[in-house]
């Protein structure tokens, strides 16, 4: 019997972009379709893939009916593949998951309970990091949450401990529904800043302490392959996101700017080191110099400072500590800590 769902019950849209993903996208969709909470759809965007995506997706919606929205376009990318699941969704929620990626069967019904239960905008998951190839687990990340509920407005800092990415979270639909697009569409940290436009207009986030997503790493990522040719384009992006927070809410800039030193001086540096044609030292030079113009509250933030660890139960200690290193003209010294704790102790400590 086919799996219809009636457009006024549906609680949570989940978005699927697909792009050469055949191999994993049987074990994503059997997780997604056969989720405890009941009255879901799953929206998959064939991104243009020259594989047999497509096909798999006819042959699951035979099965399960309306449950499973098929968008068959060509390739345009993540963003737009998101934003065109969007404009389509029918849920109260909207939620998105990579197609290489697989969930726990009760990842939809506990998210959206927790976001009913505290009437919050935004709920926020736990996740397994595993090795693609091995099924090694590398780490469980998000799951001890500093607080249960958090109200942006009033403290927006704790957004900074929060993962960059949209896939272990579940957003109200009027947030993603009117979310301002970008004139600049980033190829890179377009995850982090993907949020920075729903946090703009959000209000409370709730967190979950279980693990629900298995996030599979792949080695090909382009998390592992930034180039210095990409540089322009970021700084463009996360210029126009600033912009867009002080004319619509200039009160949470302390936080647009830490949150720019964390993934500008701090993440996007640390994949560019990898690069061996590009000048480190010039491309660290110009970077700080970077958020010096564009983002000024960077260096004296309310945020990374030791009285606001303090009130807020060790919040952004490890920013604080890089930081440390950056005030010191140590940063290099810290990437070199860093890339040795990752490849020979097998530690990676999440910025």
């Amino acid at each position: 019997m086919k799996n219809n769902v009636k457009k006024e019950k549906i609680k949570l849209s989940i978005i699927v972009p697909c792009y050469k993903v055949e191999k994993y996208l049987p074990r994503c969709l059997d997780s997604l379709l056969n989720q405890t909470l009941e009255d879901i759809e799953v929206i998959c965007i064939n991104d243009g893939s020259p594989d047999n995506c497509i096909n798999i997706l006819k042959d699951y919606q035979k099965k399960y009916g309306s449950k499973l929205v098929i968008i068959d376009k060509k390739n345009e990318g993540v963003w737009k593949g998101r934003k065109d699941g969007i404009k389509i969704a029918k849920g109260e929620f909207i939620g998105f998951v990579d197609s290489d990626d697989y969930v726990a069967l009760d990842y939809a019904e506990k998210l959206y309970n927790a976001a009913k239960k505290n009437k919050a905008d935004i709920s926020i998951c736990g996740f397994d990091r595993i090795d693609l190839e091995t099924n090694k687990l590398y780490s469980r990340e998000m799951c001890k949450p500093k607080f249960d509920v958090i109200d942006i407005q009033e403290n927006p800092g704790l957004l900074l401990e929060i993962n960059g990415a949209p896939w272990n979270k579940i957003y109200k639909a009027k947030l993603m529904k009117e979310m301002h697009e970008l004139n600049n569409i980033p190829k890179v940290l377009d995850d982090m800043m993907f949020l920075q436009l729903v946090y703009i207009n959000a209000k409370k986030v709730a967190f979950i302490s279980d693990s629900l997503i298995y996030y599979m790493v792949r080695k090909d990522s382009i998390i592992n392959t930034v180039k210095k040719e990409l540089i322009p384009g970021v700084y463009e992006s996360m210029k126009e996101i600033r912009d867009y927070y002080k004319d619509n809410n200039p009160k949470m800039l302390d936080y647009v700017d830490a949150n720019a030193f964390l993934h500008l001086g701090i993440s996007f540096m640390y994949r560019l080191s990898e690069d061996k044609d590009l000048d480190f030292n010039k491309a660290l030079k110009d970077n700080t110099q970077f958020l010096n113009d564009y983002f000024p509250n960077w260096k004296k933030n309310k945020y990374i400072t030791r009285k606001y660890i303090k009130e807020n139960n060790g919040t952004n200690k490890k920013l604080f500590i890089v930081k440390k290193f950056y005030d010191l003209h140590m940063f290099k010294l810290f990437l070199a800590t860093y890339k040795f704790m990752i490849n020979h102790i097998k530690v990676d400590i999440k910025w």
